[in-house]
């Protein structure tokens, strides 16, 4: 699980991120992104009974998603707010599969403080 600093957790913010925040889409993943006036990212999960009628699986894409994040705290730029809106069919991709999709979707986000070059170019200096 994130770390309570690292967690949206308020409807207010919620709601701020939907209105204002700039949204990117990869595979079955929705990001939504918004600046905040805070030292550290937080974010937000969003599993609709869409996703699964069942808890359980619904709980378990929320684990499998927060433990991704969590992962990559240190390389996540500072000042974000970010919700993830899981996509009706995630409930079926295994973990290794979410966790490409998530790492293409922060790339495209650009939300990563330093992601490697395209083409697998490695960088002088």
């Amino acid at each position: 699980m994130l770390p309570k600093i690292n967690r949206l957790k308020k409807n207010k913010e919620f709601e701020r991120v939907f209105k204002k925040g700039k949204g990117f889409k990869e595979g079955l993943l929705i990001l939504k992104l918004a600046p905040n006036e805070l030292e550290q990212a937080r974010f937000g999960i969003v599993v609709s009974q869409k996703v699964s009628k069942k808890a359980v699986i619904r709980n378990k894409i929320k684990r499998r998603i927060s433990e991704l994040v969590k992962s990559r705290l240190a390389q996540i730029e500072k000042g974000i707010d970010v919700i993830l809106i899981a996509v009706p069919g995630l409930g079926l991709a295994d973990f290794q599969e979410i966790e490409k999709i998530l790492n293409k979707l922060f790339i495209k986000a650009k939300v990563l403080k330093s992601f490697p070059p395209a083409g697998g170019e490695k960088k002088n200096g």
